[in-house]
């Protein structure tokens, strides 16, 4: 995710982000902003330059740093501002042919859901998708996730022809065929299901395919698809320090469910070079894939709580409002 604001600034960091490997396709960049005409800006920029294939805006963060300003998930309670904001982009998107989607949650809270209107409105302004992470900003990751409201959704919006993407609780291919089939929603959308499992995309594959085999490496087979990883950020970054300490947060997803001393487990934690995770990764005992554990929810387990939003945020959803710009920095 990359701030529109950061992009229009040509901030090193934040086009960095967006370069895409050799030969990736299709190229897909996930925008935040809590202003048309910033929004409207990026996104030319992306045509212009030809720096994308696809744009998807995210209205679904639920961190206090951005909703306390109205971004993220409190932005699309606004309801003006918020189709202000997608009408920006699918118009400024058009002549270039570039397709926008947008990402969303269930609302702010449970007496204050968004989604269906929020939907709806995107809709009309010509998104060529909809996906919602079945959880309220209040939710954070606690809990499950409600796939009842991306069914309601998908009924919704079943006069409109707008599909709807599934997000939430995707840990493995059986997941992503449980939520197709119990909500009839046309894909599913992988968030933290990955940390430490990219192999989860190919058991997707597998299982929207017909099939039931599953990629279960081993823990050596594993160490090494850390090391490329570490290999591959350390270029991405271009710097061994640098991509090194970034690495340093995925260890214990990699490691999740192995048999690994508690002692190791810490130095992997530490780790600011390759040679030094090599020698880490050397030390780990080969074994077989923890399935029973490793298919379990992982990354974010923040507790839910109330949502920090602007003073008098939820007083009127109709009110012309405009809000603080969102900060150039990107990520997320």
């Amino acid at each position: 995710m990359v701030t529109a604001r950061a992009l229009i600034e040509r901030r090193p960091d934040t086009l960095r982000m967006i370069a895409p490997g050799a030969g990736e396709w299709p190229r897909s960049v996930q925008l935040y902003s809590v202003d048309p005409h910033t929004m409207r800006a990026a996104v030319t920029m992306i045509g212009k330059e030809n720096l994308a294939d696809h744009i998807d805006m995210n209205f679904g963060c639920p961190v206090p740093k951005v909703t306390r300003k109205g971004g993220g998930a409190a932005l699309p309670y606004k309801r003006k501002l918020f189709a202000s904001i997608v009408d920006a982009a699918v118009q400024a998107a058009k002549p270039f042919g570039i397709p926008v989607t947008v990402k969303m949650r269930i609302g702010i809270d449970t007496d204050h859901h968004t989604y269906l209107e929020a939907a709806k409105s995107a809709s009309d302004s010509g998104v060529a998708w909809v996906a919602l992470h079945a959880r309220t900003a209040e939710q954070m990751y606690e809990g499950k996730a409600d796939w009842s409201a991306i069914a309601r959704l998908v009924e919704h919006l079943k006069p409109t022809g707008t599909p709807v993407l599934g997000n939430g609780d995707i840990w493995s291919g059986g997941d992503g065929l449980a939520m197709m089939k119990e909500t009839g929603c046309a894909g599913v959308v992988v968030g933290r299901g990955c940390l430490g499992r990219p192999w989860l995309f190919a058991d997707l594959v597998e299982a929207f395919n017909g099939g039931d085999k599953k990629v279960l490496p081993s823990l050596h087979e594993v160490r090494e698809v850390m090391f490329r990883h570490a290999e591959l950020i350390v270029d991405y970054f271009e710097s061994e320090d640098r991509g090194c300490r970034d690495l340093r947060k995925h260890m214990a997803w990699y490691l999740k469910g192995f048999r690994v001393p508690s002692e190791l487990r810490r130095q992997f934690g530490m780790h600011s070079s390759l040679a030094e995770l090599r020698q880490l990764l050397d030390q780990l005992t080969d074994q077989p894939y923890p399935v029973d554990i490793a298919e379990k929810p992982r990354g974010r387990v923040s507790h839910g709580r109330p949502p920090t939003l602007p003073d008098g945020w939820l007083l009127d959803p109709n009110e012309d409002v405009s809000v603080e710009l969102e900060d150039a920095i990107s990520g997320g």
